[in-house]
Parts: C-alpha cells; sequence; structure tokens
C-alpha cells in the first residue's frame, strides 16, 4: 500500500463527525483544542484499515508526505536487523512518522499492524496549515515529549488541587513575582524617618536606593533589635551607616527556583528584583510558598539553627514533606530533585559542623564529596549515603584514622536522619573512601587504566563527585586530572559504553513496556540508569564538567551539533522518569521498602503509561547512539 496519496473522504455527517470529535478529545493535543480545530482535522483526514501483518510504512515508500493517527489497534515499528532489530509500539491516540513527514523525509523503520488497525491518515501540509491557526497542535507537533510531560504534570495538579491552596510554579520569572511597590529610602534618609515608614506600612524591611535607583542596601527589624541595644544608638543616624550592604538580589530574568534557593542558602526571607542594575521590586519567601506547609526557607532555617542530631534529624523530615508539596503542584522532577539535594546538601554541612566541633576537627583540612545521584544533585527520597573523604598529601597516618573514624560516626548519624548506610560501603567512613588526594588521583587513573567490572562499577558512582563541604578547593585536581586521563584513554570509554548497554531499555518485542513477574518495572534501573549512564560516557567524551544528566545531555547535544528537539526529548524523558520515581517514594511506607522504585504499571493513569513507554523509546534511542559511537 502507497500511504501517502490521500483521496478526500467524504464529508462526514454532523452524528458522525461529533463521534469522531469526542474520539480524538480523549488524547493529547486534541483535548485541548476548540472543537472547531479537531473537525477541522477530521475534514481533511481519510480512515483506512491495515489487517494483522500489513505494512503501513518502510523506508522504501520514499520521502513522507502523511501522518497517521491511530484510531484502533497498534503498530508495530522495526528497525535494524532481524534478530538485532529495535522494536517500538505505537497505541491508540499516537501520531506517527512526525518527524518524518515534518522533514519530508523518508522513515528509517518498517510500521506493521499488530492486529486490525484503523487510522486516519491526513497530508502533512493540511497539518501544517491547521498548526498555523493552532498553537495547541504547533507546540504538540515540534514538542511532543515536553508537551506529554506538560499535560502529565497539568493532570498531577489537577489530581491533588483539592489538597493544594498555592500552585505556584518554580519556573516563574521573577519579573512576574516580583512586588512593585517596594519601601525604599536614600542613603542619607534619618534612622528615625526609616522607622516611621515601617511602622505605618506594617513592613519588615527597608530597601536603600541611590538616586539612580542602584541598590545600596537594606534594613530589616532584625536589625533594629541589634540597633537598640546599641549604647550609642541615635534616631538622627543616616540610614546608611546601619544597613545591610551588600545586598544579594537577582535580576528580573531569574526564577523563583533562583529566589528559593538564593533565600535558603544565606537563611533571607527577602530578594531584591533588579532590571538593567536598577531594583524594580522584591520578591518574599512568603511569595514563593505563603501558603506551603513546609517552606523552603522553614526547612533551611531549621537546618540552620540546628543543634544537635534530633533536630536535624526534624529537618530531614520536613525536607519530604516539602518534597510532597512541590511535587503536588507539578513542579518539574529536576526542581523537585535539585531542591532536594540542596536541602540535603545544607543539613550534611551542618551536621559536619556539629561534629567537627564536638571532636576538635578542622573542616579546611579536609574536603567531603558527595558521590553518585548526590553529586549529581539528583536525590530522590529513597536515597543511601555515597560520600567519601578527600584529605591533603601531608595528612599524617593517625590523622587520617582519627579522621575515617569521625566521617563513619557522620555516616551513622546521617543513617539516623533517613539516609540509609550504604549498602556497597561507598561512604566517608570506610578505609577505601578516606584518602589523601595522591591516592585518590592513583586510584582514578587505575579505574580508567584497567577498565574491570569492578572497575566500570566504581565509576559509575565515583566519576559523578562534587565537593559540598570543608576546603572545596582540595577538589579541584582530582576534577582536572580524571578529566585528561579519560581523553587520553578512549579505550576507557568504549568499556564505559559495554558496561552500560549491558542494561537495556525495557521493551519487549512489540515495543510494549516489559514487566518483571511481579508486573513491576524498576524506574531507577531499567529507567533513569539507562540516561544517567549514557549521559555520562557521552558528557565525558566532549570533555563536559557538568556532573547533573540534564546538563550533560543539554551540553552534549549542542557539543554535537544535535538539534535541539532530539536533546531536549532526551532530557524530557529523564525528567518524567525522575518525577514517577519521585511519586512512588512518597507514597505511605514506599521510601523506606526494599524496593522503593519498583512501579505497578497499572497505577498509572493511561497518558503516564503513555509517557513512560515514549521516554523509554527515548532511553532507547540515546543508547543507539551510544552503541553507534563508542561500542563498536
Amino acid at each position: 500500500m502507497n500511504p501517502n496519496p490521500i483521496a478526500a473522504w467524504s464529508t462526514p455527517s454532523a452524528p458522525l463527525l461529533g463521534h469522531y470529535r469526542t474520539l480524538l478529545q480523549q488524547w493529547p493535543p486534541f483535548m485541548d483544542m476548540p472543537a472547531a480545530h479537531v473537525d477541522g482535522f477530521l475534514m481533511r483526514a481519510e480512515q483506512r484499515y491495515l489487517e494483522p501483518g500489513e505494512v503501513l510504512l518502510s523506508p522504501e515508500h520514499g520521502p513522507m508526505n502523511t501522518l497517521f493517527l491511530i484510531r484502533q489497534g497498534a503498530i508495530r515499528s522495526e528497525q535494524g536487523p532481524p534478530g538485532a532489530a529495535q522494536v517500538f509500539a505505537y497505541e491508540v491516540g499516537d501520531m506517527l512518522p512526525v518527524a518524518a513527514a515534518l522533514a519530508r523525509r523518508p522513515v528509517m523503520s518498517t510500521y506493521t499492524a499488530v492486529d486490525d488497525v484503523f487510522v486516519l491518515a491526513i497530508p502533512v501540509t493540511e497539518v501544517e496549515a491547521l498548526a498555523q491557526r493552532s498553537p495547541v497542535l504547533a507546540d504538540f507537533l515540534h514538542r511532543r515529549v515536553s508537551a506529554l510531560l506538560e499535560k502529565s504534570r497539568q493532570a498531577l495538579r489537577e489530581d491533588y488541587s483539592s489538597r493544594l491552596l498555592a500552585q505556584q510554579t518554580l519556573e516563574t520569572p521573577l519579573s512576574q513575582l516580583a512586588v512593585q511597590t517596594v519601601a525604599h529610602c536614600l542613603p542619607q534618609t534619618p534612622l528615625r524617618q526609616a522607622l516611621d515608614t515601617l511602622h505605618a506600612r506594617h513592613i519588615g524591611s527597608m530597601l536603600v536606593i541611590d538616586a539612580a535607583g542602584v541598590l545600596q542596601g537594606i534594613l530589616t527589624r532584625h536589625d533594629l533589635l541589634e540597633l537598640v541595644l546599641r549604647p550609642d544608638f541615635d534616631l538622627a543616624t543616616p540610614i546608611a551607616e546601619v544597613m545591610q550592604s551588600p545586598v544579594r538580589s537577582l535580576t528580573d530574568q531569574h526564577t523563583a527556583q533562583d529566589a528559593a534557593r538564593v533565600m535558603s542558602e544565606y537563611a533571607i526571607r527577602h530578594v531584591p528584583v533588579t532590571r538593567s542594575g536598577q531594583v524594580i521590586g522584591m520578591v518574599s519567601e512568603r511569595d514563593l510558598f505563603a501558603l506551603q506547609r513546609a517552606s523552603l526557607q522553614h526547612v533551611s532555617a531549621r537546618i540552620h539553627r540546628a543543634q544537635d542530631l534530633p533536630a536535624l534529624q526534624l529537618a530531614a523530615a520536613d525536607i519530604r514533606e516539602l518534597a510532597r508539596g512541590l511535587l503536588m503542584q507539578g513542579v518539574q522532577a529536576r526542581q523537585t530533585t535539585e531542591l532536594i539535594s540542596h536541602l540535603n546538601d545544607l543539613l550534611t554541612r551542618r551536621l559536619l559542623a556539629l561534629q567537627a566541633q564536638a571532636h576538635g576537627v578542622d573542616l579546611q583540612r579536609l574536603c567531603w564529596l558527595a558521590l553518585g545521584s548526590e553529586g549529581r544533585s539528583e536525590q530522590t527520597i529513597a536515597t543511601d549515603q555515597d560520600n567519601a573523604l578527600l584529605l591533603p598529601d601531608d595528612t599524617p597516618d593517625d590523622e587520617l584514622e582519627r579522621l575515617r573514624t569521625w566521617a563513619s560516626g557522620v555516616n551513622q548519624a546521617l543513617d539516623a536522619c533517613g539516609y540509609p548506610l550504604c549498602k556497597g560501603g561507598i561512604m566517608a567512613g570506610q578505609a577505601a573512601c578516606c584518602l589523601r588526594l595522591s591516592d585518590w588521583l592513583a586510584r582514578f587513573t587505575h579505574w580508567i587504566e584497567h577498565g574491570s567490572p569492578e572497575d566500570l562499577l566504581h565509576a559509575s558512582i565515583f566519576f559523578d563527585f562534587r565537593a559540598i563541604a570543608g576546603d572545596l578547593a582540595l577538589a579541584q585536581p582530582l576534577t582536572e586530572r580524571v578529566a585528561e586521563r579519560i581523553r587520553a584513554t578512549p579505550r576507557f570509554l568504549h568499556q564505559l559504553a559495554i558496561n552500560a548497554l549491558a542494561h537495556r531499555s525495557p521493551l519487549n518485542w512489540l515495543g510494549h513496556v516489559e514487566l518483571d513477574d511481579a508486573g513491576t518495572v524498576d524506574l531507577k534501573l531499567q529507567g533513569a540508569a539507562l540516561f544517567v549512564d549514557a549521559a555520562r560516557i557521552l558528557g565525558l567524551a566532549q570533555g563536559v564538567t557538568a556532573t547533573a544528566t540534564r546538563e550533560r545531555l543539554l551540553q552534549t547535544g549542542a557539543a554535537l551539533g544535535l538539534k535541539p528537539q532530539e536533546y531536549e526529548s532526551w532530557v524530557g524523558a529523564f525528567e518524567f522518569v525522575q518525577s514517577l520515581r519521585l511519586r512512588l517514594q512518597l507514597e505511605p511506607d514506599v521510601a523506606r521498602s526494599a524496593h522503593p522504585n519498583r512501579l505497578t504499571l497499572q497505577t498509572l493513569s493511561g497518558i503516564d503509561r503513555r509517557i513512560l513507554a515514549t521516554s523509554l523509546r527515548e532511553a532507547r534511542r540515546l543508547q543507539q547512539r551510544l552503541e553507534l559511537d563508542y561500542a563498536r
């Protein structure tokens, strides 16, 4: 059957048109399109039937000028030689082959009907014309994975709407959040006048701005409490002499995510917003999480105030509560895992400071390294410890042993806070993970040059290291030396690729998600890890210094000269799998269970099952690139 020429079907009757419209509006993007635009699609389409085993499309059909929407049945695409072919499954509601049709190129796979199949066929020129009138359709065609992800987040927000009072997204630019009317004064303003303004307006802070509108400082109620206790306190004092300066500010192009992190990092509640150097407003912690029970500032403040282990245990519980709130708002997985990792970093730093003070340890004589998911800033709720200790080369043997014992105590304290001990012993309190710089350099060099199975396993954990406490500069020589050795040893990347490809995307011969005997799929080992491993290898090969999977994929894709749609689809698929892991682990008793990443497919909505299958296809495509570039 030639798939390209289409004879327009006769105008359907009103009842038939209504039936098909209702059918299409079950699926993206039609569910968000006006009825007139859906009808326009249907009026230009033709229905076709394929019997089981019949080929719909193949490379021999030449450049594509038709799109197909599956109305009933399933279609299987197959690419590659028999026995080693890559297989995908397309189900009801899927549109294909979008990329080939938009590019007017032949398909690279053979598409075959699995059972009795009915499709709606429409010329791509008609779809493009309709997309010019329908932004929803246009966005879907060019950002299919991203559009599906947004639909999933929207469904999640709606599902939890009855339990939430606010749904502020952390992607919102500060230009939309900043309060425009901000109390401010000139540097020479007397303190008395500033106090009168604060009292009259019932506000807690005053910005100090010069005549050109440039931010000079800030005065808060907390500052006033300290001022009134000074014996030389004088209300005639110019505010410039008592204000805080410099002030941490952000531009209107920064996001709520950026403001939240600054507030958390420095334990502040207000951040001025500037444009071209001039103050345009202020964003407060209340603006970001006004109605959220466990706010970022609340959690970070509790961490900063903690004086003992019980206080940090309460803070760790707050971190999990905050993660639940963010996820329920539909906040993206990347932002949620970054914030979880950020707060875990704060908690770890505070714990290290308390433990160092209690045991007489100088933190500037060591560097605490985060490894694995924490090193990538991708921690989920159910995360065990992966950390290490880096010491200067002049550390005496007895001091090294003392610090190892101290680090073991830190590991035990982290376990008490809900971060389980690593079953593989990858922790700073273990002798193999508490080393001087020269020993770490020798160890990484050995892994790179030998590449045994055990070496490759270590690479998957240790090569994502990140310095989070102590003398951070100690880690810089290690970062540089590792990058140099990898560039000089291409065989190591080949071995990493072979090792990574031993774990394939869990799609069966029909292209459906393959489940284990219990009817589950492991979202970590069979999902997220596929993207993480591929991103690490591709990133190391391109000299990318970022450790986060998202940044590795984006920077690698750009370095390889790929189209943004390709590597952005990798990122979107990875983040969807991460979001499913978070949602699963926030269920009661799951995070501390023996299998916190095993998902029962039946618990997902129809759209989430579809996006999971799409995400695993993206993982397979990413692995195909890995295989072609490094595994041959």
